[in-house]
């Protein structure tokens, strides 16, 4: 009777504890925005390599740092229309930051410009949009580098919470983004 007991209540501190950790990562309690690190140290580019799966920070040609990354089901190919699962591809730049982001921490990417939005109205469909670089869906922070098994974004450049949280550190608003095929 007495390891009845003891296993029930070491199951139920296991579920107790379980459940904080989702708590904590569903509603991002714990979250704070990443500081700036030195000017030296930022990012003046952010090159994505949609084939490769690797997102480059770099600073007048120098790499500062590399994140392997997920897209979206649809990998291949240019952003044509809303829900295509696609990545965009071009020249853009990181529109704003979100530090309230359902996806732990985003930088909006700039997409689409006037020329995809006037390709998307000339073919009758909405060129879609909200395209953001951004860590892993609050509450399921846990999976960390398991992502990277399968593209699951909507067509977002996707990494850790970890990853995001290094990202936005060296990366300020206005910063040019490349998006290579």
């Amino acid at each position: 009777m007495n390891s009845a007991r003891i296993i029930s209540f070491t199951v139920g501190i296991a579920v107790i504890a379980l459940a904080a950790i989702y708590v904590v990562d569903r509603w991002q309690l714990l979250r704070t925005e990443p500081p700036l690190v030195a000017e030296s140290e930022r990012a003046n580019l952010v090159l994505v390599e949609k084939a490769a799966r690797r997102l480059t920070l770099l600073r007048d040609g120098r790499v500062l740092a590399t994140y392997p990354m997920s897209l979206g089901p649809a990998p291949t190919g240019p952003k044509q229309r809303e829900g295509d699962g696609r990545t965009p591809e071009g020249h853009y730049r990181v529109e704003y930051k979100n530090p309230g982001s359902v996806a732990h921490l985003s930088l909006k990417v700039s997409y689409p410009d006037a020329a995809q939005q006037a390709a998307a109205a000339a073919a009758g469909h909405a060129p879609g949009g909200d395209i953001m670089i951004h860590g892993i869906l609050n509450g399921f922070g846990w999976l960390g580098p398991l992502h990277r098994l399968m593209d699951w974004t909507n067509g977002c450049v996707g990494v850790t919470n970890a990853e995001i949280e290094a990202i936005y550190a060296r990366v300020d608003v206005d910063t040019p983004i490349e998006i290579r095929p």
